[in-house]
């Protein structure tokens, strides 16, 4: 009796187990019920109007910007001189925060570069994503530490925060003085350094702002900071005023998004939404991980249909993540068919992270065109209606497409039953790319 009994309990307790297993799979693995089954556009504006402006704005809950500037750096040979230069001009404050830190040469620039200005008076803030930063150089914080400079670690794993722990700080925001920022693809470990001229040095792009560009940028950081550490940065010091009397400043126009997760708020994919849908002439895209969901493909081959050029640009095999570029390759045929082109980029990975459209409109910083950049991390995109860096942007794209493979629609068809195999297995995590 004793021996049935024990046996019932076994069976009650692993069919409860077995159906938690299966409840969390499918909470994290399945699409079911977490979007709507495809989002659509109720009106398309061009690019560069302002009613496309203000309805951008308005869909993402985000200040409609007037005036700053705007700079593409290419690759590290340019961002990182740029970088280090405006944070030994800084006088009064430096906040900054990438996702990977990593022992090295860039490592060592950088904090040497921090520790100087914050011996020297200026406030130094610098935040570390506690996964992106466990390589970080920890003689080189102390020093920092010592010096008067402020670190903190974002979502370590400690109790109380381990159902959030996935739910990494992927933002890029350097800032100085509130006045000068750089966002973009980078962060600081030796494989930015040069110029992409071999698989060891990667290429990416940073774009150096100014103005409320830049206060867009500072938004980014002092929202983490502030539920990391509890400050609330405010004031002139890190917010110049501007003057909201004055006739709207000249040059570019932008809203600034800094996303984080919430169960129905995922702004970003609304952004790519809205400027895919309003192209009429063309769009490039570059990202390092590709992982659309099915509003977003559909709008891509619509409008590839539709007459627009819509144009992707890949890794090779030269990435570090093999299963989210299988997941990505998933997508190929329905892509190609629908007139879409897609290149993948060779000799390095490619970790620019850009869209162009319409030679107007730019969406720039630190989210992919993936799920986990729109539904799981914290990111910061600028959109930006410029001319002079959509004209940038487009440059950068065409050159790089000098080092990038087209795949054909014929080509990619004769691809073995292992491959699709390896493909359609890749996909199956897809909800957490």
């Amino acid at each position: 009796m004793g021996t049935a009994g024990t046996r019932w309990w076994v069976k009650g307790l692993a069919a409860a187990g077995a159906l938690s297993i299966g409840a969390g799979a499918l909470t994290l693995f399945s699409s079911l019920g977490r979007r709507p089954a495809l989002l659509h556009v109720s009106e398309r504006h061009p690019l560069d109007s302002r009613e496309f402006a203000a309805s951008l704005a308005g869909i993402t809950r985000s200040a409609l910007r007037h005036g700053g500037t705007a700079r593409l750096l290419n690759d590290g040979d340019e961002f990182f001189p740029a970088m280090l230069q405006a944070i030994s001009a800084a006088r009064h404050n430096v906040n900054f925060c990438v996702y990977i830190w990593e022992e090295g040469q860039v490592a060592d620039a950088f904090l040497g570069a921090l520790t100087d200005r914050a011996r020297a008076g200026v406030q130094v803030r610098l935040l570390l994503d506690a996964r992106g930063a466990t390589h970080a150089p920890e003689a080189g914080l102390e020093r920092l530490r010592r010096a008067g400079g402020r670190v903190a670690s974002f979502r370590p794993a400690r109790f109380g925060m381990l159902t959030r722990y996935h739910k990494r700080n992927h933002r890029r925001a350097v800032v100085v003085d509130g006045a000068l920022a750089f966002t973009g693809g980078a962060a600081m470990a030796d494989k930015w350094q040069g110029h992409a001229q071999d698989a060891e040095h990667w290429r990416d792009v940073m774009v150096e702002v100014t103005g409320p560009l830049a206060a867009s940028v500072q938004s980014a950081f002092t929202d983490d900071w502030a539920h990391t550490t509890g400050e609330i940065l405010a004031g002139p010091a890190f917010f110049p005023p501007e003057d909201v009397t004055a006739a709207p400043a000249p040059g570019p126009v932008h809203v600034g998004l800094a996303t984080a997760p919430s169960s129905e708020d995922h702004p970003i994919r609304l952004v790519y939404m809205s400027v895919l849908a309003a192209a009429r002439q063309r769009v490039a895209i570059t990202t390092p991980y590709f992982v659309p969901d099915a509003s977003l493909r559909k709008e891509m081959a619509d409008r590839a249909r539709g007459g627009v050029s819509v144009r992707v640009l890949l890794p090779d095999e030269h990435t570090d993540a093999a299963v989210i570029r299988r997941a990505s390759q998933h997508y190929y045929e329905e892509l190609l068919e629908a007139g879409v082109r897609i290149w993948e980029y060779q000799g390095t990975f490619l970790h620019a992270k850009t869209l162009v459209a319409d030679g107007v409109l730019s969406v720039v910083g630190a989210a992919n065109f993936d799920i986990r950049s729109m539904e799981h991390n914290h990111e910061n995109v600028l959109a930006v209606q410029d001319a002079s860096l959509a004209a940038a942007l487009e440059a950068a794209f065409e050159r790089d497409l000098r080092r990038a493979q087209a795949i054909t629609l014929d080509g990619w068809r004769r691809r073995g039953a292992w491959a699709r195999l390896k493909e359609r297995l890749a996909i199956l995590p897809a909800e957490q790319f």
